[in-house]
């Protein structure tokens, strides 16, 4: 099937779509901030962590259950099959390569779906998931 938008409308629409400082991540500072977890710092080093305590090594990844291809909630595109496909399986790809070059760095790596954080009682269990991080720490 066809895309019901011309080229130039689909275009349009896929710009607004932000890399950075998406709904998702300012929430999730917010909650970390309000959880008085102080100190991250955003998109951080060559591997872009969406929030790194640099100094404790904790690298903090935000996937978005589309563009990573969650288990659970991600349904493949019935348009534009040949793009998306490829697209969805190089951010897979990508994000366990960042993950192991991060571990290899001694970086404890988290990744938290979209999915866990849409509500709040789900973003103050992933934000203490990080805090005992924090604990385990010497």
């Amino acid at each position: 099937m066809a895309d019901i938008f011309t080229k130039e409308k689909r275009s349009k629409i896929m710009s607004r779509i932000r890399g950075r400082d998406t709904k998702l991540e300012v929430s999730f500072r917010k909650a970390l901030w309000h959880a008085g977890l102080r100190g991250w710092r955003n998109h951080y080093g060559p591997h872009r962590i969406d929030v790194a305590f640099v100094g404790k090594k904790i690298a903090i990844f935000l996937d978005g259950c589309f563009w990573h291809g969650c288990p659970i909630h991600y349904r493949k595109p019935k348009t534009g099959k040949r793009y998306w496909i490829p697209k969805i399986r190089g951010n897979k790809k990508r994000d366990k390569k960042t993950t192991t070059a991060l571990e290899t760095e001694g970086w404890r790596v988290v990744r938290i779906w979209e999915h866990d954080l849409r509500n709040s009682d789900e973003a103050i269990r992933q934000v203490n998931r990080i805090r005992r991080l924090f604990k385990g720490i010497r």
